[in-house]
């Protein structure tokens, strides 16, 4: 059944047209997040644009008054606090391609354990930011546009680059 939900949602709901163009597909792609994938509570001020990856809805948990936009990548098991931004093509990755083994081809190899990831609470992450397997973004955190995040970021601190590194905190 579940299976079903995510082609239902992959088919119809992810391509609904982006919500500048009428609230109401927002409104219908968070009703299906909140009541048919059960990712978050049924919160109208969350904020959810079209063409959103969701690699397994059972593992991911959104908190309230999120905005995730277009195109984002989220795979696995992920957990994203309360007034989270996403700006477009953000990815967030539990495990990667296995690739220590040099006697086999790394396509052969298989993948990664997978390690959860966290997003406090209070966090923006910018354009087309990466974040790797394993890594908690602390509360009140700022990662900036085409950052990779490959280290834990601490709380209310913005972080750049690649690898993404601490600009500043935030106080």
């Amino acid at each position: 059944m579940h299976k079903l939900k995510l082609v239902i949602y992959y088919l119809f709901i992810q391509k609904l047209p982006h919500s500048r163009l009428w609230s109401g597909f927002n409104s219908v792609r968070r009703w299906y997040m909140a009541k048919v994938l059960k990712l978050m509570p049924n919160d109208s001020n969350s904020k959810f644009e079209n063409g959103i990856y969701i690699s397994d809805a059972r593992q991911l948990k959104i908190g309230t008054y999120a905005r995730i936009n277009e195109h984002v990548f989220l795979q696995g098991k992920i957990t994203v606090g309360n007034h989270v931004m996403m700006a477009p093509y953000v990815a967030i990755y539990t495990n990667t391609h296995e690739h220590t083994r040099t006697d086999i081809p790394m396509v052969l190899a298989g993948d990664t354990d997978t390690k959860p990831v966290t997003i406090e609470n209070n966090v923006w992450l910018g354009r087309n930011v990466v974040v790797l397997p394993g890594i908690t973004v602390g509360e009140g955190s700022i990662v900036g546009a085409n950052a990779v995040v490959t280290k834990n970021v601490a709380p209310f601190t913005i972080v750049g680059g690649i690898p993404a590194k601490e600009i500043r905190k935030r106080t």
